[in-house]
């Protein structure tokens, strides 16, 4: 079933569609910065700077870009249609009479937006890295702790950081999974998936809301800058997987329970 639903979701036009798009942001940025020999230190998004330095940045730089909008709106358009999708083309109920039981749907549904995740971050990461090559040279990478690695070690670091960006919005699939099995309307659970991740960036810039920062689905999503550190700053990205572990569990637990107790009339 994995098998399958793994098919359908990466041979849909729509989800081809939403890795192109997340494929040119680093492409539109490397262009930016090599028109323009990009910002100054300090100043913009987090790498872009230094991307005219080293083509390696390309890849950090936009997978920081696409964190705070376009990487969750691709996460819940995929995690929101998961099961909302099946009812609206009246295939859910299909599904759940063969013998996959319904605990073995929910999890299929899940890890395949998990994939999509992981794939997604990795896309822009990869076109980042080649962009970055073509337009800028690639060397030795300095990295945020001052010190000097090579050219392969940030490659790896790079595509490392792809993962852990990937795994980071796996909460918020799980989100979306959940919000996908209260209603029928694709669109309606793709909305409240990215509304959620709004409300917790919009939540995380709000100081006096500091003691639950480190509980908000998105606060650790830019951790991932730790491991251009040297040595590797561990400790963000910690928090931030775990975390998502956490929201992962309670959200399948719910939508787990939802569809085990739900009747399906189509």
């Amino acid at each position: 079933m994995l098998r399958s639903e793994l098919g359908l979701t990466f041979g849909r036009m729509r989800t081809r569609s939403l890795l192109v798009v997340l494929a040119v942001i680093p492409v539109l940025l490397s262009v930016a910065v090599r028109l323009s020999g990009g910002p100054d230190n300090g100043h913009g998004p987090t790498f872009l700077d230094l991307v005219s330095r080293n083509g390696v940045f390309a890849a950090l730089a936009g997978l920081t870009v696409v964190i705070p909008f376009f990487l969750p709106l691709t996460v819940s358009v995929v995690s929101g249609d998961t099961v909302a999708g099946e009812a609206s083309l009246g295939t859910l109920r299909y599904l759940l009479v063969r013998p996959v039981g319904r605990t073995r749907f929910v999890v299929t549904k899940f890890v395949t937006a998990v994939v999509f995740c992981l794939v997604a971050a990795l896309t822009v990461a990869v076109t980042g890295l080649v962009v970055g090559w073509g337009l800028f040279p690639v060397g030795k990478v300095v990295t945020l702790s001052g010190t000097t690695i090579s050219a392969g070690q940030g490659i790896a670091r790079a595509l490392a950081a792809s993962g852990v960006v990937g795994m980071s919005m796996m909460g918020l699939a799980a989100v979306g999974v959940l919000i996908s099995t209260f209603t029928e309307s694709p669109v309606g659970a793709i909305a409240a998936t990215a509304g959620v991740a709004i409300f917790s960036q919009v939540f995380d810039a709000i100081p006096q809301l500091n003691t639950i920062h480190p509980l908000l689905l998105t606060h650790g999503w830019l951790s991932f800058g730790d491991l251009m550190r040297s040595p590797v700053a561990w400790g963000n990205i910690r928090q931030d997987l775990l975390i998502q572990a956490g929201w992962t569990a309670v959200a399948m637990l719910a939508a787990w329970a939802r569809m085990t107790t739900r009747d399906v009339l189509g």
